[in-house]
């Protein structure tokens, strides 16, 4: 029975993981704010906040990957040339 629970858990993790993978930085980042802002209530059990954390660990993700693909792409420009040199989409 143990590893049926380990197997879900793993399944929802990687769900949660997922969960911002589509989002611009901007929702990234408004729904991190929403789920911190969730997490400062008193009132949550420690299911509900650890579910939350997960959550706004995804979002904090996704939006160091978008500040990092930025980042690359500046990189990669050269000044007085209107060419960007091609780069690695995210996945």
């Amino acid at each position: 029975m143990p590893k049926a629970k380990a197997t879900s858990k793993t399944q929802e993790n990687e769900s949660i993981e997922n969960i911002g993978a589509d989002l611009s930085y901007n929702e990234a980042h408004t729904a991190l704010q929403l789920a911190l802002s969730a997490l400062q209530a008193t009132d949550l059990d420690v299911e509900a906040m650890t579910g939350l954390y997960r959550q706004a660990r995804a979002y904090l993700n996704r939006c160091e990957a978008v500040l990092a693909h930025v980042e690359q792409e500046v990189m990669l420009w050269q000044e007085g040339d209107n060419a960007v040199v091609p780069f690695k989409e995210l996945t």
